[in-house]
């Protein structure tokens, strides 16, 4: 049986609740869902009602103890994210952002991932999409193709260059009305 009241009964959360024990069982339920940041957890705080004090001293513990780390965090999620969605630095930057984490972390993040690797990341995915549109004349599939990276944040030029190489592959020479 627990010590106190649950923390989601209104005894739990009612005025004579610890705001700092509510804010720590908040985060602590959270980040064994996921890792979070501190601006998503800051937020989560914000909007359960938890005193702008508490929400503060309890996510500053818990960054020195190593349970918020926005730096590790953007680190992960751009490995993550890359190697298994594909998506390319601009994308991954741009979902940093959305989720808290300052540019300057972000930056750092995106910029350990290597150009080449981009590269090669941006043929696996086209390689991949190359069969099912083979029925298609070279300009929509070029315009699928490049759609395709385009949603994943590849910039057209490097998309155009990729997808020119794939169809050069095939036997199938390019218009040089596409971008390079």
């Amino acid at each position: 049986m627990p010590d106190g009241p649950d923390d989601d009964s209104p005894a739990g959360t009612g005025p004579h609740a610890d705001p700092e024990a509510v804010a720590r069982a908040i985060c602590l339920r959270l980040l064994t869902i996921a890792p979070k940041t501190r601006a998503q957890l800051a937020d989560a705080l914000r909007k359960r009602d938890v005193p702008e004090e508490a929400a503060e001293a309890v996510l500053s513990r818990f960054s020195e103890l190593g349970l918020i780390n926005d730096e590790a965090f953007a680190a992960a999620w751009v490995d993550s994210r890359h190697h298994g969605r594909g998506l390319a630095k601009r994308a991954l930057a741009a979902e940093l952002r959305q989720r808290g984490v300052d540019s300057e972390t972000v930056s750092e993040a995106v910029e350990r991932l290597d150009p080449e690797q981009e590269v090669e990341t941006a043929r696996r995915l086209v390689e991949r999409k190359l069969a099912s549109t083979r029925s298609l004349d070279p300009q929509k599939r070029t315009r699928r193709l490049a759609g395709m990276l385009a949603r994943k944040g590849y910039p057209s030029g490097l998309a155009y260059r990729v997808i020119r190489e794939a169809l050069e592959q095939e036997g199938i020479e390019m218009d040089e009305e596409f971008p390079s």
